[in-house]
């Protein structure tokens, strides 16, 4: 049996086993100074809502604050899972610490959950127990928050597609740029109107964007934590594609999963009778890589498709 794993360049070995290792890194491109400059832009908005939210007496200014404030939490962690998964790897973890982003995405839209749960709690009680607002500070606070959001969210909104963790970092701006627009409506309805009401229903309005926001980036959070397919790769097009190759008769043994939220690994086992060459292996591995986003592919050429099978052929 002969073995290849990886993308472009290759280095023989007069064993049983050949490898071929990426010659580039396919690490995300470096958000470092957007982390830095959206974690202290919000640090400081979050301050600066929590003080006038009370001196206003605005539930949504301070719901708002609530959820900025996870948000300066969920950059940090983002940033920090970021600057991990660069590392290089080590005896003990082989694969580095990649998987470190997997974890932040996961525990950020765990945080998104969290407040959309207090915000609602305190909206109910609002309702119950309306108060008078100082629509103009509100209005001029949150006009603050749309600017300083907005920006921060464009920040990340180029790598927003490739990296679940990035992605996670856009949505949780973008949305509070939404949020700060919904505070500055709630608090002109207000000041035209008289309606209190209008004050805690914004802020459960709020809490729906925040939750349908979250909701997708904790479903493929978890779905990568659990080693599923990433969202955009379609399991059977793959097992089609390798089925379908020169001289090979049998795909089995086919996994594919998340090392991190921006680079996809793959396993299978094809059946070839006449055996393999390098230049197979190297083309099969840049084809996954172009066609599928799979960038960290080992494959095991077998000639009898009796010899090795790990598991229970896939349902797909």
């Amino acid at each position: 049996m002969r073995y290849i794993s990886g993308m472009a360049h290759a280095h023989h070995h007069d064993h049983s086993h050949a490898h071929d290792h990426a010659a580039h890194s396919h690490a995300p491109t470096n958000f470092g100074w957007a982390f830095a400059i959206g974690a202290s832009l919000n640090a400081g908005f979050v301050i600066a809502e929590l003080i006038f939210g009370y001196a206003a007496n605005s539930l949504a200014l301070i719901s708002d604050a609530v959820h900025n404030l996870s948000d300066v939490i969920a950059l940090l962690l983002a940033w920090a899972a970021a600057w991990l998964a660069q590392k290089r790897p080590t005896q003990r973890y082989t694969y580095g610490y990649r998987r470190a982003s997997i974890l932040a995405a996961l525990f950020n839209a765990g945080l998104l959950l969290v407040a959309v749960g207090g915000i609602i709690v305190e909206a109910i009680n609002r309702l119950q127990e309306p108060a008078a607002v100082s629509s103009w500070t509100v209005m001029v606070v949150a006009a603050f928050g749309i600017a300083i959001n907005g920006s921060t969210a464009l920040l990340f909104m180029r790598g927003r597609d490739g990296d679940l963790n990035i992605r996670g970092a856009y949505l949780h701006m973008a949305a509070d740029a939404g949020v700060s627009l919904g505070v500055v409506v709630a608090a002109l309805v207000i000041m035209l109107t008289g309606w209190l009401w209008v004050d805690p229903v914004i802020s459960l309005v709020i809490a729906a964007a925040v939750l349908a926001s979250g909701w997708g980036l904790a479903r493929d959070s978890v779905n990568l934590a659990l080693d599923g397919v990433p969202r955009g790769i379609e399991l059977a097009r793959v097992k089609d594609y390798l089925g379908a190759l020169e001289g090979v008769s049998e795909v089995h043994d086919l996994h594919i999963w998340a090392m991190s939220t921006n680079e996809t690994a793959l396993t299978a086992h094809l059946v070839r009778p006449d055996g393999t060459d390098d230049a197979f292996l190297h083309r099969v591995c840049e084809e996954l890589s172009h066609r599928f986003n799979i960038h960290h592919a080992t494959l095991q050429i077998e000639t009898r498709g009796d010899v090795c099978k790990l598991a229970p052929a896939e349902q797909v």
